[in-house]
């Protein structure tokens, strides 16, 4: 580290050596082992991206399967138990291993990109993050093959989830691999703030960050709040299931409702923590395909943070059912109605957006409009559900789950499918192919409404959720066949989709343009993939748009005619074959500092590796396996944090 202090003057660029050098420096190890180390962001967000885009597929896979249950009466494709373990975890899949891994894996590669920084803050617990994330989506996958399936659903409600009505391992499969993926996703969430508050560009004030970093920001510091709780919740049920203690349990003084609580305060900020940042990635790709500047910026931000402020405050939205006071139940329908404003402010600013500017109808573009379209339909019935009386009808039918669906579906699943046509170039310097994804948007959308759209009316005529079969003559036959064969059709669009990935690795352009859509953010400064350091010198920004504005400079101090101090300069060649970056001060991202990063290190791989071992042990009540879990989680901490040790 060094001070900021020191004379300033002229620079000559960088030579073609000194770049080498840079390349080679900030460049994995070879082999096998070299991959397994990797902490680069790049390379971990590329892992998280196509690891989640797996568990995406797997999601699907299973609801196809209930679909086809359910698609004529008195089916008997599974059971009822086979049932109620599909959908636990197709709930647990989409919730805990896609949505909010896959907008993590876009937030660290393309944040430190529209930052201008050459990776995140803290890259050895950026690559732990992405271990204990697959650590996790492996242990809960191994309880099929342990035929041990969780089956109390995605919520996990007590008593049912209790030792005297869930006996056997499923359960524990189920907590003790949710506590793993919150610890992975905690430690993402600071790696993204403090990568937000202090590794800026010059210049990028927090006026001027890019409006999807604004909201991986808000979602990061959400989680800080709102996953901790549901660690604790999940150790507490452990411990109810494992020593015989009675947290949850009314007949020992403990209480089945602290388990609602504690969940739902992680749960309705969960569906926020999912739709911010996939809005923002909206937001990124209106204003490129619009060609203009995001209308009403400010208040889009503001409306942002209002959001994540008021999603903390609807938590008993859930609970209306369980006997909660008429006026508490009053406040929360407010609070549940309200959050409904800002949501309304961030559709009118992409309205605005695009009703002044020349839209380029590619395929990220009409998922963003069917975004629009169905968050908006989801918007409706939810402040249809916020009202007590309604809810109190609507509650635990099919009516909830067409809507969340709808919020999930159209506010998450439809803006990851547009950043992944938008964004792979710059993850693999390959594009997709425009007319496969117009195909897959059309299948996709279609198939959506007319899955779900339907599930509405099934609610109000009476269908109760997680139902494994039904009689004839209710009303619902016809109405759930055309559900199913919707939700086929989707199926089929997600088909096209991946296999226009697939083509796009392996047919497609070898070398896309470095910015093939005219971006206004940093990222499309670089090359596609963007090089091993990011950036040459420092990026400095004089607007929110640095790549519009005429004004920004891009790789200070290569530029002769700008004059910067000596220790700034020093990035262009690495002293001693250090990983630098710039640090900046947290408002105005003056520079301050010259930090150092580590570029590769096992030590988050064993980490993870001491967690599953001491999982493994309270799972199989394996205390000589749970203390050695215990000792290599201090060892291999203690490695970590040695001066010196890779």
């Amino acid at each position: 580290m060094s001070s900021t202090t020191g004379t300033g003057g002229a620079h000559t660029p960088a030579t073609p050596e000194d770049v080498e050098l840079l390349d080679q420096v900030w460049a994995s190890k070879p082999g096998f082992l070299g991959w397994v180390g990797q902490c680069n962001h790049k390379a971990v967000g590329r892992r998280f991206v196509f690891t989640a885009f797996f568990f995406l597929l797997l999601g699907g896979a299973l609801a196809m399967v209930m679909r086809l249950q359910l698609i004529q009466p008195d089916n008997d494709v599974v059971g009822p138990d086979g049932f109620n373990q599909l959908f636990t975890m197709h709930g647990t899949i989409m919730m805990f291993l896609f949505v909010v891994p896959m907008l993590k894996g876009f937030t660290i590669y393309v944040a430190p990109l529209q930052l201008g920084a050459r990776d995140m803050p803290m890259p050895r617990v950026n690559a732990f993050s992405y271990w204990a994330y697959l650590a996790a989506g492996l242990f809960l996958l191994s309880s099929f093959v342990a035929g041990a399936i969780p089956d109390g659903g995605w919520f996990a409600y007590v008593p049912l989830t209790g030792p005297e009505f869930s006996p056997g391992l499923g359960l524990d499969f189920w907590l003790l691999g949710v506590t793993l993926l919150e610890v992975s996703a905690i430690a993402g969430a600071t790696e993204i703030v403090t990568l937000v508050a202090r590794f800026r560009a010059q210049g990028m004030s927090l006026g001027r960050v890019p409006v999807f970093v604004w909201s991986s920001l808000v979602a990061a510091v959400m989680i800080l709040f709102a996953f901790p709780p549901l660690v604790a919740g999940t150790i507490l049920l452990e411990l109810d299931r494992k020593i015989g203690t009675r947290f949850f349990d009314a007949t020992g003084g403990g209480d089945p409702l602290l388990w609602q609580h504690l969940f739902w305060w992680f749960g309705h900020p969960e569906v926020y923590i999912q739709l911010i940042p996939a809005v923002g990635m909206a937001a990124a790709i209106v204003t490129v395909a619009a060609g203009r500047r995001l209308a009403g910026r400010t208040a889009y931000i503001a409306a942002t943070v209002s959001i994540g402020i008021l999603s903390f405050g609807l938590w008993v939205h859930h609970m209306y059912a369980t006997g909660i006071p008429l006026l508490g139940t009053s406040l929360f329908m407010a609070a549940s109605m309200m959050i409904a404003i800002p949501s309304g402010v961030v559709i009118m600013c992409f309205i605005g957006t695009l009703w002044w500017g020349r839209i380029r109808w590619s395929s990220a573009m009409l998922y963003v409009v069917g975004f629009v379209f169905v968050f908006v339909a989801g918007g409706i019935t939810g402040v249809m559900v916020a009202m007590v009386p309604f809810d109190l009808q609507a509650h635990d039918t099919y009516f909830v789950v067409a809507h969340f669906h709808y919020v999930l579906i159209g506010g998450s699943l439809f803006p990851i499918l547009a950043a992944m046509h938008f964004w792979l170039p710059k993850l693999t310097g390959r594009m997709m192919h425009e007319g496969a994804g117009k195909v897959a948007f059309a299948l996709n959308f279609v198939g959506f409404n007319v899955a779900f759209f339907l599930q509405h009316w099934l609610g109000l005529v009476g269908m109760p959720r997680r139902i494994w079969t039904y009689e004839a003559g209710l009303g619902w036959d016809g109405w759930n066949l055309v559900s199913s064969l919707g939700s086929f059709v989707m199926g089929l669009g997600m088909l096209v989709f991946a296999l226009n990935l697939l083509w796009a690795h392996r047919r497609g352009a070898p070398t896309a343009p470095d910015d093939p859509w005219g971006g206004d953010t940093l990222e499309w400064a670089t090359t596609s993939p963007a090089p091993n350091y990011n950036f040459l010198g420092t990026m400095r920004v004089a607007s929110p748009e640095p790549m519009w504005d005429g004004e920004s400079v891009v790789g200070l101090p290569g530029d002769p005619d700008v004059e910067v101090p000596d220790w700034q300069a020093r990035l262009d060649i690495p002293r001693e074959r250090l990983r630098e970056t710039l640090a900046t001060t947290g408002l105005d991202a003056h520079p301050d500092h010259i930090i150092s990063l580590p570029g590769h290190s096992f030590w988050p791989v064993w980490l993870t590796l001491a967690l599953v071992i001491g999982l493994t042990g309270v799972l199989v009540d394996g205390v000589s396996l749970g203390l050695a879990g215990l000792g290599a989680i201090i060892v291999a901490t203690t490695a970590w944090l040695w001066p010196g040790v890779e």
